[in-house]
């Protein structure tokens, strides 16, 4: 115990006291002390097996967090206990040949209970318990020789609490790194599963894993939201972009993507549960969001992302939140950029020769229109002008482009090269 020599060396050799007399006797008491304490640490180093025996069961006894440890590794225990008390005790002998060693000890008990998940409280109460232990029996021991002397522990009984006190802070900060380290490898483990789920790259082997790991259900109903722009403060990198209503039993898990962010949605609600969703989101100006169609089970969850993505392409420019079972034409026109820009090209192009504001007039009104289910009346509405105007306007991109609108056909190439437009800018 390093303390009890340097802080008694240093009474003996420090500044003179105000008094003499003082001086002189606790100087003298002081190095009687250390001699009483060196004599029954000895006897204590020569019997501790039967030390360490006593300290484990009565942490057995006393200590419910080491229980199951020492029911299921009682030897392992042990070792550990024997190898602790003979570092520390022996520090109360030889303290410069044993202080490292006993920090050391103390510092890989702190990461090993840390590792098995005993309870830092339950760490400390056991030091705590051993160094009770040991005091007392120092006390009984220099008792037995001359009950005089116990009196002269009294000068050491500080230096040998601190001593604890010392080791004690050792552990807890050993124990908090090792709790540290586990936590970034159990999140990074995490992290890269979740990106092996959405990669389609987890293997089916793994499956039941990554439920118990990720608190998911294997074989539930999932859907995946992809959201980008959504701007991030100071210090909110480590936060989701978006709040999202929990999910019953399962938690919502978000990974970072290099063009967009990712949540998995567990769904156990109604049919309409994604609609629902998509109108609940409240995301920021300029940010877009596409949900993907519900999948079944985690190992679909490479698809539930590709849809996600597919959803997120058909999303405006502007911003806004795109449900994909409701935007399964956009879909297509963004799954096949370069079909859909050759059918724009096929179906508009003539509309390219005219002035940009007539043809512009032109393009409003066929969106209008068929934003409108085919009602002139209702086009007018929205443009401010008259059904007659519609009309007209519909008669003149027909004979510009040989299109028939009333040809069903014509009406849905229409419908996909106006997506084309708006979507991939072509």
């Amino acid at each position: 115990m390093p303390q009890v020599v340097r802080s008694r060396i240093g009474a003996l050799r420090g500044a003179a006291p105000a008094t003499p007399l003082p001086h002189r006797f606790r100087s003298l008491a002081d190095r009687e002390a250390v001699e009483v304490l060196h004599r029954a640490a000895r006897v204590l180093v020569a019997s501790l097996p039967a030390l360490t025996d006593r300290l484990v069961e009565a942490l057995y006894a006393q200590e419910p967090g080491y229980r199951a440890a020492i029911d299921t590794g009682r030897a392992e225990v042990w070792q550990e206990v024997h190898h602790s008390l003979r570092h520390n005790v022996g520090s109360l002998i030889q303290p410069r040949e044993f202080r490292e060693s006993a920090h050391r000890t103390s510092r890989w008990i702190g990461e090993i209970r840390a590792e098995q998940g005993v309870p830092l409280d339950a760490v400390l109460h056991a030091f705590r318990m051993g160094g009770a232990m040991v005091w007392q029996d120092l006390v009984d021991e220099t008792a037995r020789r001359d009950s005089d002397d116990v009196r002269l522990l009294v000068h050491v009984a500080a230096d040998v609490w601190n001593f604890v006190d010392e080791h004690c802070g050792i552990v807890a900060d050993a124990y908090r790194q090792a709790e540290r380290r586990q936590s970034w490898r159990r999140e990074n483990r995490q992290r890269l599963m979740v990106a092996a789920l959405l990669d389609g790259t987890a293997r089916i082997a793994d499956l039941a894993e990554a439920a118990a790991m990720l608190g998911l259900p294997e074989q539930g109903r999932y859907a995946v939201l992809a959201v980008a722009g959504a701007p991030r403060g100071p210090g909110a990198a480590d936060r989701p972009p978006l709040a999202l209503p929990a999910a019953p039993g399962a938690p919502v898990l978000w990974h970072p993507g290099p063009d967009a962010e990712f949540a998995i949605l567990p769904l156990a609600g109604p049919p309409g549960e994604l609609r629902a969703l998509a109108a609940a989101l409240d995301l920021p100006a300029g940010a877009r969001a596409g949900i993907g169609s519900a999948v079944e089970g985690l190992a679909a969850l490479g698809d539930a992302r590709r849809l996600a993505e597919t959803a997120l392409r058909a999303c405006p420019a502007p911003g806004g939140t795109v449900l994909l079972d409701e935007h399964l034409p956009d879909a297509l026109v963004v799954s096949s950029p370069a079909l859909a820009d050759a059918l724009a090209d096929r179906v508009l192009g003539p509309l390219d020769r005219l002035d940009p504001a007539d043809r512009d007039v032109i393009v409003e009104t066929l969106t209008a229109w068929l934003d409108a289910d085919g009602s002139a009346q209702r086009a007018g509405a929205r443009l401010y002008c008259h059904r007659n105007t519609v009309l007209n306007r519909l008669r003149r991109f027909e004979q510009l482009t040989g299109r028939c609108l009333t040809r069903p056909r014509d009406a849905v190439e229409v419908s996909l090269a106006l997506a084309a437009r708006r979507l991939l800018g072509t």
